[in-house]
């Protein structure tokens, strides 16, 4: 196999869970550019319908795989596993996890409602531990190999003024994601189950842009060596990294796309 043949996603089926956002979308369309099928997760049908068409123009143009949307509460166990199950029944197999699905909100402190933090922890943090449980016992009970992106946050390497719960959140995907690691690691790839988070810097999303006031823009840009946000696409290479062959030594890692923002202190 050639270096860049490592990076090859033909035949394999990844579940995007976000992937009717815009960073998780983006994602979805690189890994399809790869080869993958990619399959949308998501509550609104009618919010995925511009990714599936970005992705299906690009088959158009450059082959590649396709992609498909699923309906699905990813905060119920019972939910992802009917998710589980119909991607098999459809697909034949699943091979990538991307968790992705993510609320924020700049509540002070003091001010936080109960409902409010238990509706962040619930999707930020209850649909990462349900799908890897489900996807986790599925690829164990199968005997076969899988790759788990988890989707970090900056604010889960050194928390982050005003987003209180989402930096502790994130916070819990990461040290999720390492313990992960070690418990599905093994030496033979054909059976490994490698876990990893992929850590995005600021770049503008529907659960960021409600908080990126001229204020806090200037202070993010003077935290930056690169001063400028990243664009969603420039996940994408991290992305093929962490679900291909081309990634197969690579576990518990926090793959950090920022531009600079977590080497920077004054």
């Amino acid at each position: 196999m050639s270096d860049m043949q490592q990076f090859d996603l033909t035949g394999r089926v990844a579940i995007v869970i976000g992937g009717t956002g815009v960073l998780c979308g983006e994602m979805a369309r690189g890994l399809c550019s790869a080869g993958a099928t990619a399959v949308l997760v998501g509550r609104d049908a009618a919010k995925a319908k511009s990714n599936l068409e970005r992705i299906a123009a690009g088959k158009d143009n450059s082959g590649g795989g396709g992609a498909a949307f699923e309906a699905c509460d990813a905060t119920s166990k019972d939910a992802i596993q009917s998710l589980l199950d119909r991607v098999i029944d459809r697909f034949g197999r699943a091979d990538i996890l991307i968790n992705g699905a993510g609320v924020n909100a700049a509540t002070p402190f003091l001010d936080i409602a109960e409902d409010e933090w238990d509706r962040i922890l619930a999707v930020n943090v209850k649909s990462v531990v349900f799908a890897c449980q489900v996807f986790g016992r599925h690829w164990l009970d199968s005997g076969k190999p899988g790759s788990i992106i988890n989707l970090g946050s900056a604010s889960g390497v050194t928390p982050l003024s005003r987003v209180f719960t989402y930096s502790a959140s994130k916070a819990a995907v990461h040290n999720l994601t390492k313990n992960l690691a070690r418990e599905w690691a093994d030496p033979d790839p054909g059976k490994c189950i490698r876990v990893n988070t992929l850590v995005p810097g600021f770049i503008p999303a529907e659960q960021n842009k409600k908080v990126l006031t001229p204020e806090r823009v200037g202070q993010i840009m003077g935290h930056t060596p690169m001063a400028r946000f990243g664009t969603p696409d420039e996940l994408v290479g991290a992305t093929l990294l962490l679900a291909s062959d081309a990634g197969r030594f690579i576990t518990g890692a926090e793959l950090v796309v920022d531009g600079g923002f977590n080497a920077m202190t004054i």
